[in-house]
């Protein structure tokens, strides 16, 4: 362990390449801390102490959002973004075809995003800002109403949006891993400290929040490990290529697919769609219009944080993203091709159409068990704590949600990953 780290402080690409994004990512939290002129932040951290839906959504903001920062947003409208482009490229063909078109195609699709991102970034905003103000009696900025006062601040937020955005495209470019994920898994880890410190405090003041404390701890444990393990899961096809070693019969390999393909892509989407329906409702409340107030408090009592129709809908979401997601990144007749002209075959399975249908039903069965997966631990924390309650135990904060292990496990290993491969390349560089 020692020895690698040493060696990456050696490796002076790679050692640049860390500090760069750990600078980026001090940047980033400095940003989060600075809030908005005016704005009256001891209330609006206790609307998001109060309201899950808002504490479910500032796990995308890395707490900015509570600190009502100049970076409010985060990157909620960048994924937004990427949600509606993703599905405009199952439905519109110029699209479908420019996906298929490689890395130019890849770029013309982020640049696309990065432009939505503007408009979802203002609207959204506007809605933000204007959902904590009806959250509490106490305005939390005062003459919110008027155009002078508004449109700044919803312009500062925007603007915040697209620096959140360069920052990430800066690490992914020239630093460690992919810069959006980094951002997201930052503001998730910043979150950690605050909550053990508030479960210890919570402990030390009562003897009985111990016991559920503990068991938090070590279900924490117990998941990241699980998390881990399905994570470097995957279900090797052997590929067999004739005529490359005939003593042998052919040049053995195989085709690695990983249990849990799409990541932690299907837990970001569905946290941003999720918590959709109980924003809205929080808006409808205050109509004047009983029939709109009927159906809002209907939305609130059966799409509550932590409520059973939250977490089914949530469980379901994160399935069907995950099929999705892999549809969009996982072809069968791309790999099948791909197999056919290195002159490679799976024992037992024609090369064609058969393999094309072999890949495409092993994909589907590793999307419904890796979605069920995720789904799982991304619900687990909320069972557990209703399983708490239930035999009077206790109730503590929850430490780290599913989702947002989910979010570091992936992250972690994909640095980990990048870090290797990078070493690996310096070795080789070295030898020629």
């Amino acid at each position: 362990m020692f020895k690698q780290i040493q060696q990456i402080w050696n490796s002076k690409d790679i050692r640049n390449k860390i500090l760069f994004t750990l600078f980026i990512l001090l940047i980033v939290r400095l940003l989060a801390q600075i809030s908005i002129p005016g704005a009256n932040v001891e209330v609006i951290r206790g609307i998001f102490q109060k309201n899950q839906l808002l504490g479910a959504f500032s796990l995308l903001t890395g707490g900015s959002a509570e600190n009502f920062s100049i970076i409010l947003m985060g990157l909620s409208p960048y994924i937004n973004a990427s949600i509606i482009i993703q599905l405009l490229t199952v439905i519109v063909p110029s699209l479908e075809n420019m996906s298929k078109e490689g890395e130019q195609g890849r770029r013309k699709l982020n640049q696309y995003t990065r432009w939505l991102s503007l408009p979802i970034g203002f609207i959204q905003s506007y809605g933000m800002i204007a959902l904590l103000n009806s959250q509490s009696q106490v305005p939390i900025i005062t003459n919110i109403t008027s155009p002078t006062v508004i449109l700044p601040i919803m312009l500062t937020i925007t603007t915040g949006t697209v620096l959140m955005m360069w920052l990430g495209e800066l690490i992914t470019e020239k630093g460690m891993g992919n810069g959006i994920s980094i951002l997201i898994f930052t503001g998730i880890i910043s979150g950690i400290p605050a909550a053990i410190g508030q479960n210890l405090t919570l402990a030390s003041q009562s003897n009985s929040l111990l016991i559920p404390f503990v068991v938090e701890v070590l279900v924490t444990l117990g998941l990241t490990i699980i998390v881990i393990l399905i994570a470097e899961s995957e279900r090797r096809i052997p590929i067999l290529y004739a005529g490359r070693s005939m003593k042998s019969g052919g040049e053995k390999s195989n085709l690695p697919i990983k249990i849990n393909q799409a990541g932690m892509i299907p837990i970001i989407f569905s946290l941003s769609v999720v918590s959709f329906p109980g924003i809205i409702a929080q808006f409808m409340q205050n109509s004047s219009d009983n029939n709109v107030k009927a159906v809002a408090e209907f939305i609130k009592a059966n799409f509550a944080a932590n409520s059973a129709g939250y977490l089914f809908t949530y469980f379901l979401l994160i399935i069907a993203f995950t099929f999705f997601y892999v549809s969009i990144t996982f072809n069968p007749e791309q790999v099948a091709e791909n197999i056919q002209k290195r002159g490679g075959y799976i024992p037992g399975i024609r090369p064609g159409k058969q393999t094309v249908s072999y890949l495409n039903d092993i994909s589907n069965r590793l999307n419904l068990w890796g979605g069920l997966f995720i789904a799982f631990i991304a619900i687990s924390p909320n069972i557990i704590q209703a399983l708490t309650g239930a035999f009077a135990l206790g109730s503590v904060a929850t430490i780290i949600s599913g989702a947002g292990l989910i979010i570091i496990v992936s992250v972690v290993l994909e640095v980990i990953r990048q870090i290797n491969s990078q070493l690996v390349m310096n070795d080789y560089n070295k030898l020629y």
